[in-house]
Formats: structure tokens, C-alpha cells, sequence
């Protein structure tokens, strides 16, 4: 069962879809996830309709909503902001535990690349949020764009698009807008990857967000709530190393599981590997019956 649904955050409406498994005793409450799209993506991405689906079938309830300024849902076009897009992953907690099908004390997050540093970053600064499943996520912004920019000349570009943006701002009031592959490169052979209707310009502000925005800090702060860390052994679009780094930082108990065979939008390719490492996951850590003490 799919129900559009939309609630408030900020003040904004955000549009998101609702998914609930089948078999569902009347009053019986199921545990859920948000599921987090990625960066200027939206709740019909395929990644992130995979993967509610996913957790329908396994017998979770799941909410894929459109961020600010993304899809649906309300607010500047192309307003990416990470600590933004915290609130509203906060927001849409705060709404799905109001529903009478959810366990309100049992909800996850879950997230891709961009989304998946939000879901991160919401599980370490908010306690209610009950488990967390990173899939190609990041914990560092410059040592993500560093990476992403790797090349003398890539980087120049990029630092010069830096300094260009903050001297616009300074002498204008105003932000310039940056096209989506000057912020994060995608080959051109995993573009088809790209939701049709995604953000493909920014203003400036994205950027600096996301160069400022470091998961890594707190992190650690989920545990002893559980984190699974999912990502491409060779991703070329966000580099390996920042899920490892996230593993350093993390508590216990976390999971990290390098797939090799898949690229950065692991999720949306429905992998076999993958989704019996997160039901076996699932299963250990967050089960849909919870453990009696």
C-alpha cells in the first residue's frame, strides 16, 4: 500500500509517499525508515523507490519524501542545505511517529550519497532516530570534494569557482548558480543514474554547505544504536575512503560492507549481494520484533 502523504518543516510543505507492508494486523504498529534521496534527486528516484519497496516487502513501513526545494515539495528551487535538509529528515520523523501504523519508537533512517550524510548526521544529533543505513554516504565535505576534484587542474576549477562565488556574494548580495557536475562529477556513463526532473544548477550556498558539512563529527554520537555503512569498493562518483572514515569515527555497533560490482547508485540496481546484506542487517540489528529483555 502506497499513500501520498505531505507535513510541515520549517514552515514548508514537503511532499513525500508513504509505503506500508502487507499483512498488517489492524492495529498493529510496524517499524519504520525514512528513506533520504540523494543530492537534488527526489522521493521517485529510483534509489529511493527501491529501496521503500524494499523495506515494504520486508515487513517495515517506509516514508521517501522530497527535501526542500526538491520534487514536490515546497521551498527555493535548488536550496540543498545540509543542516536544512537535517530538519527535515527531523520533521519527517516527527510526522511518521504521529501514524497509527508506526511504532514511533522504532524508526530508521536511510539514505543515499547526500542523503545518506543527512541520515547520518539527523541519527547523531537526534536520539530518536532508531537505527541508521548509510548506502555510498560521506562524512567529510572537503575531503569529499578534494577527492572529487582530484587533479591539479579539476581542482583549480573548482577552488576558482570557490573564490568566484564568495566575491559575487561580497560585491553583489547576490549567489551565482553552479551546474550540478561542476559541484559533484558524474561520468558520463552513470548520468542515466540521474532522476529525470533532478536539480541540475545550485546556488553558491549548496556548495559551501556541503564543503563545511562533516557527518564525521558526530557519528559517533549513534551509537549504541545501530549503523550499517554500505559502499561501492570502487565508487567513482563519491569516494570509498569517506565510508571507511565514517567507520573510524562510529561506534559500535556499526557494519561496514564494501560491494564490489556496483557504482554510487548501488541501491537503484536492486543487487542481490546488497539486499541480503541489509536483511541479514535488519534481521540482527533492528528485526521487526524486537528482542524481549
Amino acid at each position: 500500500m502506497e499513500e501520498r502523504v505531505t507535513f510541515e518543516s520549517d514552515g514548508l510543505k514537503l511532499a513525500g509517499v508513504l509505503h506500508l507492508p502487507e499483512g498488517r494486523a489492524p492495529r498493529e504498529r510496524r517499524p519504520a525508515f525514512l528513506v533520504l534521496h540523494g543530492f537534488g534527486s527526489s522521493k521517485d528516484s529510483g534509489g529511493s523507490t527501491t529501496t521503500a519497496k524494499l523495506f515494504a516487502e520486508l515487513g517495515y513501513a517506509a516514508l521517501r519524501f522530497d527535501m526542500r526545494g526538491c520534487g514536490e515539495s515546497q521551498g527555493p528551487r535548488g536550496r540543498v542545505i545540509c543542516l536544512e535538509q537535517v530538519e527535515d529528515a527531523k520533521s519527517a520523523l516527527a510526522f511518521l511517529a504521529t501514524r497509527p501504523e508506526i511504532d514511533a519508537d522504532r524508526i530508521g533512517a536511510m539514505g543515499a550519497s547526500f542523503g545518506a550524510a543527512v541520515a547520518i548526521y539527523a541519527a547523531g544529533v537526534d536520539g530518536r532516530v532508531a537505527a541508521c543505513i548509510s548506502a555510498g554516504g560521506w562524512g567529510d565535505g572537503e575531503k569529499k570534494f578534494r577527492k572529487q576534484h582530484e587533479s591539479p587542474e579539476a581542482w583549480k576549477r573548482f577552488s576558482g569557482m570557490l573564490e568566484e562565488g564568495r566575491r559575487r556574494r561580497a560585491r553583489t548580495g547576490e549567489s551565482i548558480m553552479v551546474p550540478r557536475y561542476d559541484i559533484v562529477p558524474i561520468p558520463p556513463t552513470l548520468r542515466s543514474n540521474v532522476a529525470p526532473g533532478s536539480i541540475m544548477a545550485f546556488p553558491f550556498e549548496v556548495v559551501e554547505s556541503m564543503y563545511a558539512f562533516k557527518a564525521n563529527d558526530v557519528v559517533g554520537k549513534i551509537a549504541p544504536r545501530p549503523l550499517l555503512l554500505l559502499h561501492p569498493a570502487n565508487d567513482s562518483v563519491t569516494p570509498t575512503e569517506q565510508s571507511i572514515d565514517l567507520f573510524r569515527h562510529a561506534g559500535q555497533p556499526t557494519d561496514l560492507h564494501l560491494v564490489a560490482g556496483v557504482d554510487q547508485f548501488v541501491l537503484a540496481e536492486s543487487n542481490t549481494l546488497v539486499v541480503t546484506l541489509v536483511r541479514n542487517w535488519l534481521e540482527k540489528y533492528f528485526p521487526l520484533t524486537p528482542a524481549k529483555r
